[in-house]
């Protein structure tokens, strides 16, 4: 089995094994799984994707034939690098292919900067789960995200304890909010990290700018995020494109 760097004609065969896997791990409606899939692995996305220098797409082949892949990029050099997904055909699971695919993307995340791991699966998704924590990997933290309308628990496993979370005073004075140094996504010019109105981070309050120190964050309905102090941007990633 050979991994490498996915390629621009490897589209058709990506967005095949993402549908497949998705239908075969998650309870989610076909509708939904074929409007992301469409969305997250079309020829301009994969474009993108494979264009930027921060985010890495790799294949395994056996046979010649791409039996899964995988996609990881960098929140911060020196921070997080995120295991975004790991899809693998579901007629060659139970073969190592998604074990390899976690080792060398692992390797590359950290050539390129990234000093730990970070993987997100849905709670909904046991065998997700038990492939982070058969590899080490410990829950940090857990939210919940809306997919097609209906809300969802995603769990958040990194690669040893969880960080304390951050008590910082908001900026009009009224009161306090918990930033997780463990939740983090990239910005244009810093990562933006989540924050909670309450220390057991079970009531979400939005998020905060790493670059400026602000909490007067935008966010539109697609997930898009704009920090209005310093207009540090989110994109849309993983889940909001399937916001519909």
């Amino acid at each position: 089995m050979d991994v490498r760097p996915a390629k621009p004609e490897d589209g058709t065969t990506i967005r095949d094994i993402a549908r497949r896997s998705l239908e075969a791990s998650y309870t989610l409606s076909p509708q939904t799984i074929e409007s992301a899939v469409k969305q997250w692995y079309n020829v301009d996305t994969m474009t993108e994707k494979l264009d930027d220098p921060n985010l890495i797409v790799l294949v395994a082949e056996r046979d010649g034939e791409v039996v899964g892949f995988a996609e990881g990029d960098i929140v911060e050099p020196g921070g997080d690098g995120d295991l975004l997904w790991l899809h693998v055909d579901p007629d060659y699971r139970g073969e190592g292919v998604g074990n390899r695919l976690y080792h060398a993307i692992y390797d590359r995340l950290m050539e390129m900067g990234a000093t730990r791991l970070r993987g997100r699966v849905l709670r909904d998704n046991p065998g997700g789960n038990d492939f982070y924590e058969d590899h080490g990997l410990v829950r940090a933290v857990d939210e919940r995200i809306e997919i097609d309308g209906s809300e969802y628990v995603e769990n958040i496993y990194v690669e040893d304890e969880p960080t304390d979370i951050e008590s910082v005073t908001t900026e009009n004075g009224a009161g306090e909010v918990y930033i997780d140094h463990d939740d983090a996504e990239r910005g244009s010019v810093a990562p933006f990290l989540v924050a909670y109105n309450d220390a057991d981070r079970t009531d979400r309050y939005g998020y905060f700018c790493s670059n400026c120190s602000s909490l007067d964050i935008a966010m539109d309905s697609m997930g898009r995020a704009e920090c209005n102090n310093c207009g540090n941007q989110r994109k849309a990633t993983r889940w909001d494109a399937a916001y519909l």
